[in-house]
């Protein structure tokens, strides 16, 4: 019910936005593009029909983001900007510059280019209020208009939380001609509800960073320092002021309030420069200081003034050769000072830079459009802006572009009638289809348009699946080009007359009975090459699943189309069938729809025109992955049928009935009342109409409503009454159960009276019987260690010599004995007194105490060869003056091939991988402590971003995910080894990587498909294990022994872990409470926990693979992002300390942290061992398909 509200609600304010007291006109019914809602959003750039001076500069396109900002070029992400201080590294026009979020609902960001009279007045009345020199003579002839209506600000929802009611609603205007650039800031009367926003990585300190209001060039070698800017406002006390900085007289509003409204302004052509100017001794400046922590560039802003009157605090003029206004960038003096932007030569007017006034009256406003011979533009002047297959007219305020005969458009882009047409494009979305969300980004679009007859075909290939097919119904992605180039009945033009090949369309669609909103966004981006119309298509939202081997049968229809001088407005409800089989079903959806346009000023576009679709397709070619709509249009007059052409004000879900003529009435279906203008829903539970009985919850639905039994009750036999249900005795507790002991097996509860049991981590059986499993039977210890079998678990220890934690041992040599070679050389010395004669035998020993290969009868020549032992080799006596060929009895080392320059083999013994960036690198442990005067670079792969890692014990090699290359790879560690690339399809951000060395298998995570699949280790025999219930799956761990897979999910509305058998059978949720973002995630083979590191609870937690036994290792981590487990200790990669942190398994601490030189985020980690770890090696693979656990 409460949904049904909200998208109620949504489609209210989408239909009809009115603006607060103060601010410009704004919305859809002006012609609005609406930013789709996001916490990161940008607009595509929209070609302004005038550039306009900034900064110096021509921009001709301007970009409005989410977080109350413009600029003249598109924005990097968030992280690089959102939270620092003025100035940044990209040009910025910032009313409220702060990490904003409107998902969910929470608020609208409207932007337009307007050049109508109203709008052009009203905007100059607030520059002449603020600039009344400067700006005296100032007309604008267009204007750039974003609006951001009830936004929140960004927070990190969990269970418990619920989303701040606080919004803000602020506005900026630019009015620009040829010459001169102004920008102004609106803000209405308590439209400012919070003043800052918390940083994302904020972790564990509640920090709130104050918006930031201002301008900055952006365009520096070192922005930080040299940067151009303006600060308005960036700390608590000045950005309260700025609602209260101007107080607007007029009519009263509400019960008697007058209006008041915040507003502040500066030129933003270009900032004058000149010597300190002084602020008079005792008035107070405005809260807002520019660059406070560089005093020689702070600019003194206006004092604030009575409320009562305009009284600006004039400071000292400047000396007359400082009063030329330089042009932005060749400034010497290190004072500026904030003033009028424009034209070289022009005298800045003192205090007119910041707008830190009272403005008691702005309305009304006397007329300032008065066009003179000077000002008016003529076709002498702008006749290049015409097509050259159009001729210009000159009007009274201006001229016009029109298309000559044989030829049709706005003048501006004219093409011959009756051609063929074609069009190009590139569509991107992100779409919820059913449960699964799908992702696309530039796939191909292509039009055929045959314009003799009105018959449009499109054609958009690579949409991923579900998509591809729940996109059937969405007609309107082809219909936008059944408009433009539609059969013209006399009197009638098609939308390119109108448009021409610059325009944007918004179109909303509400598909019902389910409500899934869809909105599309397509951008004409003008003419190419032999005319080819040039389109940008953006899709997001959410659409109805449709399953396979069905077909979408779309009726012809009408539709009403209403045009002004800035857009053209449709709207109505279409019926499809989708058929499977001899089964058919008919579903619908309502249309909203708004272009922008910017046709001619001085022309007369019809009030009304009906578009009829004669003819109708949709069909997906699965072979070709090919989505296609063909349309048959023309148009003409409008007819006069409310209900039918879609023109009448019923609101979803009333009903429109058709009356006498043009009349009609509006009726609410059953469940709800209004008087069908506006349907809200019947509350049967709170007002008491529903039939729940005793011991049930009536909860409330759109139209209707529905009982569920209480907690401990159960549906009654006649299904409508509920009685007691009677819980089950625990069998584990009262001990009516057949479980081993306890200390060799757990009882666990069914929850219907049933137990299973369970043997515990280290021993083996059905749980009834369990034995002890000899773990030293799988070699977990290190070879130079001995291991020790005991119930339930293990235990490694060093032999003599050597020294460690049995996992690793490092040889420490000591003084050995003497070998038998020093032994017996030692007897016959003794024997011989000392000093042996020259042919006496002396045996030979190498420094290591062995046999030397070759021994002699002293200096007599008389030679041999013995064994490691010392034994002669038969036949290997030589006679004096020839030397036997004696191999040593230790191998020498093989010849191996020189390795490659980027990669630096690793040494024996346990070692740490990780990836960081473009590189892996290794990081060797001596015994658990981080040995980091050894880590190096393992492997350089440039180009690359490795995400997930993890290592094949049996043939020694490393296996990675690539989100840049969309790929998964592996590499040897034997010097000379060559990347390889297993899987290079099919993948659009693979993280999480597990490889399972008994069944030679590999599993991923991918985020952007949001699957979890497998394949062999060398990529074959590829299939997806699961597509559905997935959000954002990121870590994945595998326990080859038991055949289990685990996996976290950090979808910030429902974060959870969960697992399944490596067949993808039997998957259930493990843990789904207390987590936030589950980033990294073990299983330790030896201990047989799960263990995961959580950056939103900042928690180091372990479980039992069941999900019992669940307990807290660490509970002040700082942002994990990837964790392994070795012998007695956790090594995790840490996003804010950018490094390898340890951690005690016993007793949670932090013991040891490695950061390497090159600072940058490290993402997936993994161990490396000299034995593989958990189980023996089985004679031959496991099958890949058949394989379980």
């Amino acid at each position: 019910m409460r949904a049904a509200a909200a998208l109620l609600a949504a489609v209210l304010a989408l239909g009809a936005a009115l603006p607060r007291p103060g601010l410009l006109p704004h919305g859809p019914a002006r012609g609005d593009a609406r930013l789709r809602p996001g916490d990161d959003e940008s607009s595509p750039g929209l070609l302004l029909r005038r550039a306009l001076r900034l900064y110096g500069r021509a921009a001709r396109r301007l970009y409005v983001g989410t977080n109350g900002v413009i600029s003249s070029q598109d924005f990097p992400r968030e992280t690089q900007y959102v939270d620092d201080d003025f100035p940044t590294d990209f040009p910025v026009i910032a009313p409220f510059l702060a990490d904003l979020d409107t998902s969910g609902d929470r608020g609208n960001i409207y932007y337009r280019q307007d050049d109508s009279r109203d709008v052009l007045e009203q905007a100059l009345g607030y520059i002449q209020a603020g600039f009344p020199r400067s700006a005296a003579a100032f007309v604008p002839t267009n204007a750039f208009i974003a609006t951001w209506e009830e936004v929140g600000a960004y927070q990190e929802l969990s269970q418990d939380t619920e989303p701040s009611t606080k919004l803000n609603t602020f506005q900026a205007v630019i009015a620009y001609n040829d010459e001169d650039t102004y920008s102004i800031f609106l803000y209405p009367e308590g439209g400012l509800q919070f003043l800052g926003t918390r940083p994302k990585e904020s972790y564990n300190v509640q920090l709130e960073l104050p918006a930031r209001v201002g301008f900055s060039w952006g365009d520096s070698d070192d922005p930080k320092r040299d940067g151009l800017f303006h600060s308005l406002a960036s700390s608590e006390r000045a950005l309260r002021g700025l609602e209260r900085w101007v107080n607007l007289g007029g009519p009263a509003v509400g019960r008697g309030s007058s209006p008041r409204i915040g507003l502040a302004a500066l030129p933003a052509t270009g900032p004058a420069v000149g010597p300190p100017w002084h602020v008079p001794g005792g008035a107070e400046p405005c809260p807002s200081q520019l660059s406070p922590k560089n005093t020689a560039r702070n600019l003194i802003s206006c004092p604030l003034s009575d409320p009562s009157e305009i009284r600006q605090q004039v400071p000292n003029p400047p000396p007359p050769s400082a009063s030329r206004v330089t042009p932005l960038g060749t400034a010497t003096s290190s004072w500026l000072l904030p003033s009028f932007w424009g034209q070289e030569g022009k005298t800045p007017t003192p205090c007119e830079g910041w707008l830190c006034h009272r403005v008691p009256r702005l309305l009304p406003l006397s007329p300032v459009f008065t066009y003179s011979a000077a000002s008016r533009e003529t076709c002498a002047q702008h006749h290049g802006q015409c097509s050259p297959h159009a001729f210009c007219t000159d009007y009274a305020a201006g001229f016009c572009c029109h298309c000559r005969a044989s030829f049709y458009g706005n003048g501006r882009q004219c093409l011959p009638e009756g051609a063929v047409h074609r069009l190009n494009g590139k569509v991107s979305g992100s779409l919820r289809v059913g449960r699964a969300s799908v992702r696309f980004q530039d796939v191909d679009l292509h039009a055929y348009i045959v314009g003799s007859d009105g018959r449009a075909y499109t054609a958009i290939s690579g949409v991923p699946q579900p998509a591809a097919r729940a996109l059937l119904p969405l007609l309107p992605l082809g219909g936008l080009f059944a408009w433009l180039f539609a059969l013209e009945e006399p009197g009638s033009e098609n939308g390119f007359s109108i448009t021409g090949a610059e325009f944007t369309q918004n179109l909303e669609v509400v598909f019902y009975p389910g409500g899934e909103t869809v909105q599309v966004t397509q951008t004409a981006e003008g003419l190419g090459p032999d005319n080819y119309l040039s389109l940008r298509t953006h899709i997001q939202g959410e659409v109805p699943f449709l399953p396979e081997n069905v077909t979408v049968h779309i009726t012809p229809y009408e539709e009403l189309y209403s045009y002004s001088s800035s857009a053209v407005t449709s709207s109505g409800h279409r019926e499809y069938v989708v058929a499977a089989g001899t089964a058919n079903q008919t579903l619908s959806y309502r249309l909203r729809q708004n272009i922008t346009v910017a046709g001619c000023p001085h022309a007369r576009p019809p009030a009304r025109q009906r578009l009829s679709v004669a003819r109708a397709f949709a069909l997906f070619d699965s072979h070709e992955h090919v989505l296609r709509y063909a349309l048959a249009a023309r148009i003409g007059p409008a007819p006069g049928d409310p209900c039918h052409d879609g023109s009448h004000a019923c609101e979803a879900p009333a009903r429109c009935q058709p009356g006498v003529g043009t009349e009609y009435t509006c009726e609410c279906p059953a469940g709800y009342r209004g008087d069908g203008r506006g349907c809200r829903d019947v509350d049967e539970c709170s007002e008491g109409l529903s039939q729940c009985g005793p011991f049930s919850v009536c909860l409330n639905e759109p139209g209707s409503y529905r009982c569920e039994c209480r907690g401990g009750y159960q549906p009654a036999g006649d299904g409508q009454a509920c009685v007691p249900l009677a819980p089950p005795s625990d069998p584990c507790e009262a001990g009516r159960h057949h479980c081993a002991p306890g200390d060799r097996a757990r009882c666990l509860s069914r929850g219907d009276g049933r137990a299973t049991c369970e043997c515990l981590p280290g021993y083996t059986g059905d749980g009834i019987h369990c034995s002890d499993v000899d773990e030293c039977a799988q070699s977990p210890c290190h070879p130079a260690a001995i291991c020790y079998n005991t119930p339930g678990s293990f235990s490694c220890r060093c032999r003599p010599s050597y020294a460690g934690d049995g996992f690793q041992c490092t040889y420490e040599p000591t003084e050995r004995p003497p070998s038998m070679c020093e032994r017996w050389r030692q007897s016959l010395l003794e024997h011989y007194g000392g000093s042996p004669r020259g042919d006496q035998y002396v045996p030979q020993c190498e420094p290591s105490g062995d046999f030397a290969p070759l021994q002699c009868h002293g200096d007599s020549g008389y030679c041999w060869c013995v064994e490691q032992s010392g034994r002669e080799i038969p036949g290997t006596r030589s006679e004096p003056g020839t030397t036997p060929p004696c191999l040593p009895s230790v191998a020498p080392p093989s010849v191996r091939p020189e390795p490659r320059p980027d990669v630096s083999p690793p040494a024996s013994g346990t070692f740490l991988l990780y990836a960081q960036g473009q590189q892996i690198g290794y990081l060797p442990l001596n015994g658990t402590r981080l040995h980091k005067e050894a880590a190096k670079t393992l492997l350089s792969l440039h180009g690359s971003i490795v995400v997930g890692i993890d290592y094949d014990c049996r043939d020694r090699m490393i296996y990675w995910t690539d989100v840049a290359g969309r790929s998964i790879s592996r590499a040897g560690l034997e010097p000379g080894s060559e990347p390889e690339t297993i899987i290079s399809s099919g993948l659009i951000s693979p993280e999480g990587l597990a490889v399972d060395h008994l069944r030679r298998a590999v599993f991923w995570t991918d985020s952007g498909l949001d699957r979890i699949e497998r394949a062999r280790l060398d990529g074959s025999e590829r299939r997806v294990l699961f597509d559905s219930d997935l959000v954002n799956p990121r870590a994945i761990a595998v326990d080859p022994v038991r055949g289990n897979l685990y996996w976290t999910d950090w979808n910030r509305e429902a974060p959870k872990i969960e697992t399944s058998t490596v067949n993808g059978a039997n998957r259930r949720v493990l843990v789904h409470t207390d987590i936030g973002l589950p980033n990294g995630l073990t299983f330790d083979p030896f201990s047989k926990l799960l263990c995961w590191a959580d950056a939103g609870t900042k928690h180091l937690e372990c479980t039992f693979p069941d999900g019992t036994g669940r307990r807290v290792i660490q509970s002040n981590l700082n942002y994990p992002f990837s964790i392994v487990s070795y012998a007695n200790h956790f090594y995790h990669t840490d996003w804010r300390r950018d490094g390898v942190i340890a951690v005690n398994k016993e007793t949670g601490s932090f013991t040891d942290e490695y950061l390497p030189e090159q600072r940058s985020h490290l993402y997936g980690i993994t161990a490396v061992y000299p034995y593989c770890p958990g189980g023996k090696n089985p004679p031959k693979p496991h099958p890949l398909v058949n394989s379980g656990g």
